[in-house]
């Protein structure tokens, strides 16, 4: 054999070899333009909001969708479960733990009510029991926790620990509407032990006006007006001792609100004629 036919014979595979290979390179670039298409997103639709917009929307975002909305299920099942489940198992277990220490209080053991300490027999057994400091301590976030926390105020308000007391009172946030005037009044007490007539002021008006009712809101009133004549303001506690003539007349501090109102007109005119 020729040395140009061996040439030619060992030219021609590869020859065919790169013109098969090329062949399969657009045949590859045409299925790529191909799966390209069939994937690539669909035209809005042309009217907003209807079902197929809504279909298109999903496909669109189809991943994000699922991801929030997951998300979404995951919280929603966590709110269920610690309000309808967690909480009021809690609730159960403070309201076991406050029976004891609202025995002392009732006895007026204010100390052993606070600290807690004795021996005291549970329907899981005999345990030390918990005073109003430590079950709030441990159950704040109950309601029996909060009503824990006002005892506390009541308790230290017997003990003469006024800022104490106030610390307390100043957890309770139930909005109850005769307790949560009270803790604002007991606070307002505490200041005025504490010599702080202003700040005791403040929480009496406070008090009075947070739930309006025929029982704690006179109270407080005639006692920011009281609080009000200590300080020689005239004036401010006239105004709050018609009040209580004018707006709740069958209450206990109207009966004799006329002879405070006399006074303190007194007072002012004394004043005027300075």
């Amino acid at each position: 054999m020729s040395d140009e036919n061996k040439k030619n014979q060992e030219n021609t595979p590869i020859e065919d070899t790169q013109a098969s290979q090329q062949d399969l390179n657009e045949q590859t670039e045409e299925q790529e333009v191909v799966e390209f298409e069939e994937v690539s997103s669909q035209p809005e639709p042309t009217s907003q909001y209807s079902w197929e917009w809504f279909q298109w929307y999903y496909e669109s975002h189809k991943q994000i969708i699922n991801y929030v909305g997951g998300g979404l299920l995951l919280v929603i099942g966590l709110i269920v479960g610690y309000k309808y489940y967690w909480l009021p198992t809690k609730e159960k277990e403070v309201a076991d733990e406050i029976f004891y220490a609202q025995s002392l209080f009732e006895r007026d053991s204010f100390n052993l009510a606070l600290k807690g300490g004795p021996m005291v027999r549970y329907s899981q057994g005999t345990k030390p029991m918990m005073g109003f400091e430590k079950i709030y301590e441990e159950y704040s976030y109950t309601k029996g926790g909060k009503l824990a926390a006002f005892y506390a105020g009541v308790c230290y308000m017997h003990l003469g620990k006024y800022e104490d007391a106030i610390h307390y009172f100043e957890k309770y946030d139930l909005d109850d509407e005769m307790l949560q005037p009270l803790a604002y009044g007991n606070i307002g007490d505490a200041y005025m032990e504490l010599n702080k007539p202003e700040e005791g002021i403040r929480f009496y008006l406070k008090a009075a006006n947070d739930k309006i009712n025929n029982f704690t809101t006179p109270l407080f009133l005639k006692k920011a007006a009281l609080a009000m004549e200590q300080q020689k303001q005239y004036k401010s506690a006239l105004e709050l001792y018609e009040r209580i003539k004018k707006e709740f007349v069958t209450s206990t501090e109207a009966r004799d609100i006329d002879k405070y109102i006399a006074r303190v007109s007194t007072y002012i005119e004394l004043e005027g004629n300075k």
